[in-house]
């Protein structure tokens, strides 16, 4: 009979954090096994060498290499799966003979752990069974003394050996979150942390629970003293209600797509946790889910646009960390105009303001439509709130004979209701009756309608303000799909004139 396979987790380094069930499993061992570097020592093997014996059988699975370039044909990682097969042959001859091998493992065998390796080329082939440790996680909140996640927090455990700018964006959009894996990349995740806002509220632990135990501040840690063995924290932050006091805060404009959380890029969603107070449109800052407690909501109405830059702009000035929330793309006919106005008199002019791209939504309705946008076109408002109709009337007849693809946004409203008739009739002296439409409305909300009708079908009494118009030009082609849809694109070549 074949002996079976124990991937025993002997938690973050304290021998007394091992669990029983794994000092047993080492116990009705034949084989201890444990991985080792080059030099032959084993952190595994040491968290559990007081309960293997004499008379165990002790195998040191020894890596080839750790960091280091390697001359081997498949590289870095061909050079490691050999070795993985080749210590999992080895553990399956003691296996096959009828011993039972334990495979010793920090932490928890199956989180970043070597003996995952081992599992998933034994495992299938023989009897096993996971123990699981204390990850060094769980140990370093431990010895921080910090919660770190509560209530609807989401944590994040995130591999230090990702490029910089992927650990920006997931460290932006979490609340917790855990690096692993620093070392040699504890410089650019410190980067990551201080480019994504995060930086200040960073701890650093360093071997938990073990011998040579270090924790503190993350920016107070000299980079050429970390080693691997070292984690980076983001605490919760359910308690952290009172914002740090700043001589300056800042104002960050930030886009929510059109219909909110799953539009938000990573950045957003980071400038929208970071803030201390969150301003906007009553009806966009609905859209954010509710961030942390001690964050402060400042909703107003859709016409005081001025005003509503100044007051965010004067809580910047008192130390605040303010975003403004604008839907869509705050540059496009939204919020970042409004605040850069403001912004620009004498007395806001050292506040800092960013303005944070957003999904806007032309793009999103050409998405759903497929790609009416897919050359050159022109965006125009049909508000005639805050530019007079001989405007807008000029500025279409001039898209149109230039044969622009036309995105209409803010086409009518309750007090609005004649533009979208008279642009429509506009138009038709200009273009083919049968030229393609796009009617999108509520794209990306629960109410999402997303229809292709001709310029002659077009019914103004069915466009209300959530809605948007995208008017094709002379090559834009709208076809019928085998499942019903039609879609809408426009080629991205264009007919040559004909040469004289």
């Amino acid at each position: 009979m074949s002996g079976k396979l124990y991937g025993v987790g002997l938690g973050p380094g304290d021998p007394d954090l091992m669990t029983l069930r794994a000092a047993r499993a080492i116990a009705e061992a034949d084989v201890v096994a444990y991985h080792s570097a080059r030099h032959g020592r084993s952190i595994a093997r040491s968290i559990a060498a007081g309960h293997i014996r004499e008379d165990h059988i002790e195998e040191r699975l020894m890596y080839p290499l750790t960091v280091e370039a390697t001359d081997h044909p498949g590289g870095y990682r061909g050079a490691l799966d050999d070795f993985y097969e080749e210590a999992s042959a080895l553990l399956a001859a003691h296996l096959d003979a009828g011993r039972t091998v334990a495979v010793l493992a920090e932490g928890d065998p199956l989180f970043y752990g070597s003996y995952q390796h081992m599992h998933k080329r034994l495992a299938h082939r023989f009897d096993t069974e996971v123990i699981p440790g204390v990850t060094s996680v769980s140990a370093a909140a431990a010895r921080l003394g910090e919660p770190l996640c509560e209530a609807e927090e989401v944590l994040t455990i995130i591999p230090g050996t990702l490029p910089e700018d992927e650990l920006t964006a997931r460290l932006a959009a979490t609340d917790s979150a855990v690096v692993m894996k620093l070392g040699r990349t504890f410089p650019t995740v410190r980067r990551a942390l201080e480019r994504a806002g995060r930086a200040e509220d960073a701890r650093y632990v360093e071997r938990a629970t073990m011998a040579g135990e270090r924790t503190g501040a993350l920016t107070d840690i000299d980079p050429a003293s970390v080693p691997y063995f070292s984690v980076a924290v983001l605490p919760s932050r359910i308690d952290a209600v009172t914002p740090r006091a700043r001589e300056r805060g800042e104002v960050v404009v930030v886009g929510t797509g059109p219909a909110g959380a799953p539009w938000l890029t990573p950045e957003s969603r980071g400038a929208l946790v970071n803030a201390d107070d969150l301003v906007g449109y009553t009806t966009y800052l609905d859209r954010v889910p509710a961030l942390r407690p001690g964050q402060r909501r400042h909703g107003s109405d859709n016409k005081v646009e001025s005003e509503r830059a100044e007051f965010a702009l004067e809580l910047a000035r008192r130390g605040r960390r303010v975003a403004v929330v604008s839907g869509g793309d705050p540059g496009v006919f939204a919020m970042a105009t409004a605040v850069l106005e403001v912004a620009s008199e004498a007395r806001y002019t050292d506040v800092p303001v960013r303005v944070l791209p957003g999904v806007t939504a032309a793009n999103a309705a050409a998405a759903a439509a497929g790609a009416p946008l897919g050359h050159d076109y022109a965006t125009i408002s049909l508000s005639d709130r805050l530019k007079p109709w001989e405007v807008i009337a000029e500025r279409l007849r001039a898209a149109a004979a230039a044969d622009l693809v036309l995105a209409l946004y803010n086409p009518g409203s309750r007090s609005r209701t004649h533009q979208v008739a008279a642009a429509r009739e506009l138009l038709l002296t200009l273009r083919s009756p049968e030229t393609p439409v796009v009617v999108a409305r509520d794209v990306g909300g629960p109410e999402q309608s997303v229809r292709v009708v001709t310029l002659k079908t077009l019914e103004p009494s069915e466009v209300d303000m959530r809605t948007l118009l995208l008017i094709g030009s002379s090559q834009t082609v709208a076809v019928e799909r085998g499942d019903g849809r039609t879609i809408a694109w426009t080629p991205r070549r264009y007919p040559e004139s004909p040469r004289g």
